[in-house]
């Protein structure tokens, strides 16, 4: 089994690393887009943060994945519960690559053709969105993802629940999952509809910094010599940020977002002009999820002033008169409405 590179010893790239954090948190926030240089550890970071994550609970033999305690199951695991009570494993939390010549069929799932041939029986074999529930589903240069997998996304992300009608099959299983997509801005944008759905955004660039180049530099020489040796010098500070994610999780419904937190939210928006109130809904879910993180009870405003640009960079309309960039733009209604 290949060995992850340690979340905590990536170099720098706070702004990813809180995004990716925040997400796993709450996944409800709706993922996290990652535009920059090519070789910035982009790739790195996503890998690493699912091989960090506590282990999830699955239904054993369900080839969804499904939570044996939650409220919404596949039908296979209903007709388990009806005979009884439905066993449990713990497995790692999923992530699963989307290519870019990805098939439908590849992704929502199709026919079985090996059964159906040799069996004469009509089954399903599930796709990438099955594998992926409760886990990352993982796009790498999502810019160029070809228009009808980013409907089929959209329909998927927007649900909860991937609906396969085809070759006689009528299938409904859950599909909830962190999506993650990664690109190079130079090599085109993104279709509004798909970048409206991911919560956060995060731009990364190449460190200019020569201490930290040489540092970079350094520990992925190290990981790649001795990839276990290194794994296990940061396993002390791996054990102490999964428990930390964990105790997150566990507490995340008790915060409480103060009145003025939403007024400061709203204020921020307005300012911004930015389009409907996913905005307001996604700042204040993932200042609520760094408050928990942080081990706070409410959110208050230095929360919402971490989360701020990455919630609202890539919701904002172009303004002819301004030349300045999105995260320029966010900045400066960031520090106008938190100071005055």
């Amino acid at each position: 089994m290949a060995v992850s590179y340690p979340f905590s010893a990536i170099v720098g790239q706070d702004e990813m690393k809180l995004a990716l954090l925040v997400a796993a948190i709450d996944p409800s926030i709706g993922g996290v887009l990652i535009f920059g240089h090519r070789g910035s550890g982009k790739s790195t970071a996503v890998r690493a943060l699912a091989a960090l994550l506590p282990k999830i609970r699955v239904a054993a033999g369900c080839r969804y994945g499904c939570d044996p305690e939650a409220d919404t199951l596949c039908a296979e695991c209903r007709e388990r519960q009806k005979k009884g009570a439905v066993k449990s494993v713990f497995v790692p939390v999923p992530i699963v690559d989307l290519p870019l010549g990805a098939t439908e069929d590849r992704v929502v799932g199709a026919l079985d053709l090996e059964r159906a041939l040799s069996q004469g029986i009509k089954a399903f074999e599930p796709g990438l969105l099955a594998r992926a529930h409760r886990g990352f589903l993982y796009i790498d240069e999502v810019n160029l993802l070809e228009d009808h997998l980013v409907d089929l996304l959209l329909d998927v992300a927007a649900s909860g629940d991937n609906v396969v009608e085809r070759d006689g099959l009528s299938i409904r299983h859950p599909a909830r999952f962190v999506l993650v997509g990664t690109g190079n801005p130079e090599e085109g944008e993104l279709r509004p509809q798909l970048l409206d759905r991911f919560g956060l955004s995060v731009e990364v660039k190449t460190p200019d910094d020569l201490a930290a180049r040489i540092e970079v530099v350094r520990r992925r020489d190290e990981f790649e010599r001795n990839p276990s040796g290194f794994t296990t010098k940061w396993k002390k500070e791996a054990a102490r940020l999964r428990r930390q994610i964990e105790a997150a999780r566990h507490r995340l419904s008790a915060v409480q977002v103060p009145d003025a937190a939403l007024e400061r939210a709203a204020k921020l928006c307005i300012a911004l002009g930015t389009d409907g109130l996913r905005g307001e809904l996604t700042l204040m879910r993932a200042a609520r999820a760094l408050a928990s993180l942080e081990g706070d009870d409410k959110v208050a405003d230095q929360h919402l002033r971490r989360v701020g640009t990455l919630a609202l960079r890539h919701r904002l309309r172009r303004n002819p008169l301004d030349d300045a960039g999105s995260t320029a733009r966010v900045e400066r209604a960031v520090a106008d409405i938190f100071t005055a």
